[in-house]
């Protein structure tokens, strides 16, 4: 098993890859960790919102446990994220993670996902959303493993 995160937008930054290639290279079986990055729509609101959506669906296989990063998701702590994870690697599922375009996703991945997760109530910009879900799946890693990269 491992991690796949499918996001609307360009490629990595070029501080935003440095900053994730850190965390990657540190990750270890279950939680190796790819990304698969899909183009924006060149509609706007709705229809962007949708066309994504389906570009998205597409990608997600039926054993998948969806992860959808929302801000009006559910807040956890990291304990919390380690737990969820390694529940669905102990159920044998892959764990597909995704960030939707500008726009949001449509509720036909709302429907999809087996988790709705809010980083913050914050809204972040896309490529520093990415380089924090690269730390917290190593923080993940951490804990589940009983390292002491994080304190309680």
């Amino acid at each position: 098993m491992s991690l796949r995160v499918l996001a609307i937008g360009k490629k990595h930054e070029s501080w935003v890859d440095e900053g994730i290639a850190r965390y990657e290279k540190r990750m270890k079986k279950p939680f190796d960790l790819s990304w698969q990055l899909l183009p924006h729509s060149a509609r706007e609101s709705d229809a962007a919102r949708t066309e994504e959506s389906e570009r998205i669906l597409a990608k997600v296989s039926p054993q998948d446990f969806v992860i959808l990063l929302d801000e009006r998701g559910k807040n956890i702590d990291s304990p919390t994220l380690a737990r969820t994870l390694t529940g669905a690697f102990d159920a044998a599922k892959p764990v597909t993670l995704i960030i939707g375009g500008a726009y949001g996703v449509d509720a036909s991945v709302h429907s999809r996902a087996n988790f709705v997760w809010s980083l913050s109530k914050l809204v972040f910009p896309h490529q520093l959303v990415r380089l924090i879900l690269a730390e917290q799946l190593y923080r993940a890693q951490e804990i589940a493993g009983g390292r002491p990269y994080h304190h309680e």
